[in-house]
């Protein structure tokens, strides 16, 4: 089986369009927060958008790095994956209840703040997906 040449290039606009979202989503949601809470409240919006798209990129790069070895090695059973890769998949949440932690206790912001930032992943896909199911793949 081989990959059709356009597939990387609509995952690559589709990554390019979900991160844009991610960024979009969270300013709309700081500044909100900003007008309407507090300044402190912002800044947890900001830094949980920005540990999303953290997560996403380590996430894209995790499967992006499945799936090579997977092509690479085609007409093997049981292909093999670097234990990095399952490494970063599980390592990704640790790094980012750290960040959170650290963020929360010395910045002093409001933890459900930076979750509300860390759910612009969450919507950003949602809105990408929907943007995809009434357009079509661009």
């Amino acid at each position: 089986m081989t990959v059709p040449e356009a597939v990387p290039d609509e995952h690559a606009r589709f990554s390019r369009r979900l991160e844009r979202l991610i960024f979009a989503i969270g300013i709309i949601a700081a500044s909100a927060i900003f007008l309407t809470v507090s300044w402190r409240a912002a800044l947890g919006v900001v830094a949980g958008t920005v540990l999303a798209w953290l997560n996403y990129r380590w996430l894209d790069r995790g499967l992006g790095a499945i799936v090579s070895a997977a092509l690479a090695q085609q007409g093997i059973a049981q292909p093999r994956v670097p234990s990095r890769v399952y490494l970063g998949f599980a390592g990704r949440y640790g790094l980012i209840a750290v960040a959170v932690y650290v963020i929360v206790k010395f910045l002093d912001v409001p933890v459900l703040a930076v979750f509300a930032g860390l759910f612009s992943l969450g919507a950003a896909a949602m809105a990408a997906g929907l943007y995809e199911v009434f357009t079509g793949p661009n």
